[in-house]
């Protein structure tokens, strides 16, 4: 078939059509116009949808690929368009999502000139990127954008850059698909060791205390069920971290509940109590494991995990299995003895009992007082059959809202977890109804978070997109102010916040909107705004100096949590 000759704007959109892409996130300016002048004709198989800050069409993106498991793409211009997306990569970079962000670039004769919106794009996001690179020759575009997909989908998934010259975008070439699957030095997913696996399987046989730590990394792969399996075969208990939470439904019995700072009291404390650690795609961020000398010192530490550079880097492991998890639970186990830990399973009643009478229950059925978050989000939770996709914001909203929804369903928590980026929830949310059409998306947002992005309404508002925001309003920056009071003496330094009224912005919007401020209101409420079509804005006026807890505090050892402040 003879090659066909068209610009490299038209190759960038053929190409992207070649590698399945279906949903773009955008916003259009000078030194991305060509592509989007090509764009116009691709209208029947590529659906752009226009954001209204390039920071959105990240997390967008990144929202997109989180729920649907495939590799989320935005395309912005040079300068402050280019600029504006970098918190997004580095947020996609440290939580391992898959995306693939174009910017358009100044033409090559101008490169390095401090020409009218030019930034070095390529050195600015080197460092927070998995790949990176610029078109500079339109017979290079079908090859950098096959390369960038390969890179970002595969292996531990992350973020690609492409910087898009304007005069490659205007340039002829003669096309022909390109199709990288293979890169010499880029080796994405290693070897299986079967002597490790071998070894792992012979820890976790002869094991008395273990506990399995489940991460992403398990939902990355694709291997729930082979967690699951591996769980009920060796019967041991687990806890998951904040983006692993729904790689174990919340109802499975062996499923203890989140790990980390804000997670639950059972699996922190017994950390620091098994003879057998098994961390299962988690990286031992610090707000697991907390003060790192004394975690799990006495137990045996298996890593399973992708990324090479993850083995020993914060915490020690005894056995590595290097390979995909899916891969290598498979290989796990056929070597696995069936076992019975009941004794040790029973260990972590009294704390879920302690921590149920103490924290949980006075959170969700609270008899007087005003609205609290945690009630909020599990009457959600409750009304969706537990069966949404929880996106979050950052700060209280994130803690209660992953701590009280409950999880039946794969790919369905959508937070920023490593970077922790207020603003992400509204974009991200609007990424996931695209992902994950078929699925109710509930965002939980604070009134902090939700001011970052709350231009993203516009986007609601044009795409009619089915977001049912939560909106947990205490007047405050909720997080910064309950560390406030716990470590600097109640000083609220700048974290009370004087609001605008919620229900005009979202009538102005035209957003279905209603306003719950006592708890028998609440489940008209929630039903409303889930029988509407549509988006929802449904505002909860909740305790001002509500904390959540349990806390361990920063640095302290992670068995040392506080129940009460």
């Amino acid at each position: 078939m003879q090659a066909q000759r068209i610009t490299g704007a038209e190759a960038l959109m053929r190409s992207l059509v070649a590698e399945g892409v279906d949903t773009l996130f955008g916003y259009p300016g000078g030194a991305i116009m060509p592509a989007y002048d090509a764009l116009y004709d691709h209208k029947h198989d590529l659906n752009h949808i226009l954001v209204r800050h390039e920071q959105g069409a990240v997390h967008a993106a990144q929202g997109y690929a989180r729920v649907s498991g495939r590799v989320g793409c935005a395309i912005v211009t040079s300068g402050p368009g280019a600029t504006n997306t970098v918190t997004g990569v580095a947020d996609a970079m440290i939580d391992s999502t898959p995306i693939v962000v174009i910017c358009g670039q100044v033409g090559t004769s101008l490169l390095g000139t401090d020409a009218f919106q030019e930034v070095d794009v390529v050195g600015m996001t080197q460092p927070i990127s998995k790949w990176n690179y610029q078109i500079r020759r339109a017979q290079d575009v079908a090859w950098a954008v096959s390369r960038a997909f390969f890179i970002a989908r595969s292996g531990r998934p992350g973020p690609v850059v492409l910087d898009f010259t304007k005069n490659a975008q205007n340039d002829m070439v003669d096309y022909e698909p390109a199709e990288v699957n293979f890169i010499r030095s880029y080796k994405p997913i290693p070897k299986l060791n079967l002597d490790a696996v071998q070894t792992a399987a012979q820890m976790i046989n002869n094991a008395v205390k273990p506990l399995v730590l489940v991460g992403q990394g398990v939902e990355l792969a694709g291997a729930n069920n082979e967690l699951i399996q591996l769980l009920e075969k060796a019967h041991m208990p687990a806890g998951c971290t904040l983006l692993g939470l729904s790689a174990l439904p919340s109802n499975h019995p062996l499923n203890m509940g989140m790990l980390g700072m804000h997670g639950n009291l059972g699996p922190n404390v017994m950390t620091n109590q098994c003879d057998l650690l098994i961390a299962i795609g988690m990286r031992f961020d610090d707000r697991v494991t907390g003060n790192l000398k004394t975690y799990a010192r006495q137990a045996k530490v298996i890593h399973f995990d992708i990324d090479p550079s993850e083995i020993n880097k914060i915490k020690h492991c005894d056995c590595a299995v290097l390979a995909d998890c899916k891969e290598a639970l498979q290989a796990l186990l056929p070597l696995i003895e069936p076992s019975k830990h009941q004794s040790w399973i029973d260990g972590f009643k009294p704390y879920a009992e302690q921590e149920y009478n103490k924290v949980i229950a006075p959170a969700i059925h609270p008899t007087e007082g005003p609205l609290l978050m945690g009630e909020v989000v599990n009457r959600v939770s409750e009304a969706t059959n537990n069966e949404a996709v929880l996106v979050t914001d950052v700060g209280q909203n994130q803690m209660f809202g992953c701590r009280y929804f409950k999880y039946s369903k794969p790919r369905s928590v959508v937070t920023s977890g490593g970077c922790g980026t207020m603003g992400f929830g509204l974009p991200a949310a609007i990424g996931a109804t695209f992902g994950a059409p078929d699925r109710t998306v509930c965002l939980f947002v604070g009134d902090g978070g939700l001011q970052m992005t709350m231009q993203e309404l516009g986007t609601i508002m044009e795409q009619n997109a089915p977001v049912k925001i939560i909106l947990l309003n205490n007047n405050y920056l909720g997080n910064v102010r309950q560390w406030q009071a716990m470590f600097f003496r109640h000083r609220y330094s700048f974290t009370p916040m004087l609001n605008p009224d919620y229900e005009l912005i979202a009538k102005a919007y035209g957003i279905p909107t209603r306003t719950v401020v006592e708890r028998q209101d609440l489940d008209t409420a929630i039903a409303e705004m889930l029988s509407t079509d549509g988006p929802f804005l449904l505002q909860c006026a909740v305790k001002d100096e509500d904390n959540v807890l349990p806390m361990t505090p920063p640095g302290a050892d992670v068995d040392s949590m506080l129940l009460q402040i």
